[in-house]
């Protein structure tokens, strides 16, 4: 199990703080130091089942420099999204918690951090 997460996210904290209270066996990668590369971003949206633009942060100011609000959210747009979010990892949305099971949950609550667990 790996986590992607940025330390100065209140989320990721409570996510950590879950895992390690649960005795969780995982990895942290700190996403905005360790960059995921597109195909690792191409893995995560598999595993999450969902596409780039539901995983953007659309309000962080690289997404307004960007004007990723008009971008086109189709299959032809997807390797942009990918691309941007490669780019610029803080529009990541986090934390990001890849399961034992092949999965992954955007672990924003309780709920999702223990969905995860229950996948190993």
């Amino acid at each position: 199990m790996e986590i992607w997460i940025n330390p100065a996210c209140s989320k990721c904290r409570s996510a950590i703080t879950l895992l390690d209270a649960e005795g969780a066996d995982y990895t942290v990668r700190r996403y905005l130091e360790d960059v995921p590369s597109q195909a690792e971003i191409r893995e995560v949206l598999g595993r999450l089942g969902l596409e780039p633009w539901d995983i953007t942060r659309t309000q962080e100011a690289a997404a307004k420099e960007l004007g990723l609000k008009e971008w086109a959210r189709d299959e032809g747009s997807r390797e942009r999204w990918i691309e941007a979010l490669s780019l610029h990892p803080k529009l990541i949305q986090r934390p990001i918690i890849t399961a034992e099971d092949g999965t992954a949950v955007v672990a924003r609550t309780d709920e999702a951090v223990r969905d995860a667990l229950g996948r190993s």
